[in-house]
């Protein structure tokens, strides 16, 4: 802006100096003198100039603000979506070993000690529960495995998906015809904030595993809907 100013002082000064020699003859003074491009042509145009360039730089600012806002809006809408990230998968075994639980005669919730990824860290590896953190859309997967020692023996593979204590799925697997047995369930279950989902273990059921996690519990947000 400097150098418009430096330019437009310089192209006044030219058009009143008198290349012959001296000071040039001062344009006749009128009404609207205040008005420089009323004068000369040269102090016009560089008027017209810094009108423009006033014009420009109004343009820019106003863009920029605009574009300040968008930028302020997508990081809301980043820290948002990061903030309501939700994932997990457990299993219940991770030692070589091979480990199956013991019968009930009244259900158990089911606390699964191995973390494949806790996103948000709201299932409890002391309690077995998932506490929804936020209100939406979540799919849960559910597979149980179990291992009746040897063929012709009782081979009871079930477990139950629970919501605030109430079964929403019940995979099982009950039969005499071979030695190990698995069932796997898959559904998406629109839920609100603080409920608790658990994976209980019915009275005659029992599940087996070792470090190669045959039985999985996994659940994540699809999307949220507040």
């Amino acid at each position: 802006m400097r150098a418009i100013t430096f330019l437009c002082l310089l192209g006044a000064t030219v058009a009143q100096y008198d290349w012959n020699g001296g000071q040039g003859t001062t344009a006749p003074h009128n009404g609207n003198s205040g008005n420089v491009c009323l004068t000369d042509s040269a102090s016009c145009g560089c008027c017209l100039m810094q009108k423009q360039m006033y014009r420009m730089e109004a343009f820019f600012n106003l863009s920029l603000n605009v574009l300040e806002q968008d930028l302020e809006r997508t990081a809301m809408a980043l820290n948002n979506v990061r903030d309501s990230r939700s994932a997990f998968s457990v299993s219940l075994g991770s030692i070589n070993k091979h480990i199956c639980t013991n019968i009930s005669r009244e259900k158990t919730i089911i606390v699964y000690k191995h973390v494949f990824i806790n996103l948000g860290g709201s299932y409890n590896t002391d309690t077995g529960i998932f506490t929804v953190s936020r209100s939406g859309v979540y799919a849960f997967a559910l597979t149980v495995y179990s291992d009746a020692g040897s063929p012709g023996n009782s081979l009871d593979a079930c477990a139950s998906l629970t919501v605030n204590g109430m079964v929403v799925a019940g995979p099982s697997d009950r039969n005499l015809e071979d030695q190990e047995d698995s069932a796997t369930v898959v559904l998406a279950q629109r839920l609100q904030a603080g409920d608790k989902v658990a994976v209980e273990l019915p009275p005659g059921c029992y599940l087996c595993d070792n470090k190669a996690h045959y039985n999985t519990f996994t659940g994540f947000l699809l999307y949220a809907t507040k």
